[in-house]
C-alpha cells in the first residue's frame, strides 16, 4: 500500500521525547541586521544600540513603514542564523522531538522564504516538524522558546522567553538570553528528569 512521505515519517518517527516548539524570527533567525540595512537605507544613517534597544527598530521615530517590508518576497530568505543555535538546537534534537513554530500566514511572502531558509541552515529538523501558522495558542508542546511574550501567555507547557530588543522588560517568563542559556537550560531540564525517574 502507498504512504505517503508524511505517512512514512510518523511511523518511522514516533513521539516519544518531551517536545520543544521553537521560534524563528529573532530566536533562530536574526531579523535585525536586516532592519537595521532598511533604516540605515531609508534614513542615510544607521541608528545605534542605545536607540532601539527596548523596542522594535520599526518602532523608532518615523521608521513604521519599514515594518512593511516583512511583506517582500524574500526578506526572509537570506537571514543570518543566531550565533550557537545550530549547534544547540542539533543537540536538543538528540534529547527532544523538536519543532520549529513560526507566525508567517501574516506575510505570505515568508512561507516559501521560511522553508528553504529552514532546509538550508536546519536541515535535522525537516519540513515534517515546520509548523507555519498565524496564532500560536493552537500549539501543544512541553516547552516554547519565543521571544514574544504574547505567545507564551496562553502556552500550557514552560515558556521561555528568548531575549530580543522589544522584550526587555517582560518579567513574567523564564528568560533565556542566548542559544548557550537555552542550552544550559535543558541540560539541567534532563539532568532533573534523570533523577526524578
Amino acid at each position: 500500500m502507498y504512504k505517503t512521505p508524511l505517512e512514512e515519517f510518523m511511523e518511522n518517527n514516533p513521539i516519544h521525547k518531551k517536545r520543544i516548539a521553537l521560534d524563528m524570527d529573532e530566536v533562530m533567525a536574526d531579523v535585525v541586521p536586516k532592519f537595521l540595512d532598511f533604516y540605515e537605507r531609508d534614513f542615510g544613517v544607521r541608528p545605534p544600540r542605545e536607540e532601539w534597544w527596548g523596542k522594535k527598530i520599526y518602532q523608532l521615530p518615523n521608521a513604521a513603514h519599514i515594518r512593511g517590508y516583512l511583506q517582500e518576497e524574500g526578506f526572509f530568505a537570506d537571514l543570518p542564523v543566531m550565533e550557537g543555535s545550530q549547534e544547540v538546537v542539533k543537540w536538543l534534537a538528540e534529547h527532544y522531538d523538536v519543532f520549529a513554530v513560526t507566525a508567517a500566514t501574516e506575510f505570505r511572502n515568508s512561507l516559501r522564504d521560511k522553508l528553504d531558509w529552514l532546509d538550508q541552515h536546519f536541515p535535522f529538523i525537516g519540513w515534517q516538524r515546520l509548523v507555519l501558522c498565524g496564532d500560536k495558542r493552537i500549539i501543544q508542546a512541553d516547552y516554547m522558546i519565543d521571544d514574544h511574550a504574547w505567545n507564551l501567555e496562553h502556552f500550557k507547557g514552560k515558556g521561555l522567553l528568548f531575549t530580543a530588543s522589544h522584550n526587555t522588560e517582560e518579567e513574567r517568563f523564564t528568560r533565556v538570553d542566548d542559544w548557550t542559556a537555552v542550552r544550559a537550560f535543558f541540560e539541567k531540564e534532563l539532568e532533573n528528569g534523570r533523577q526524578s525517574a
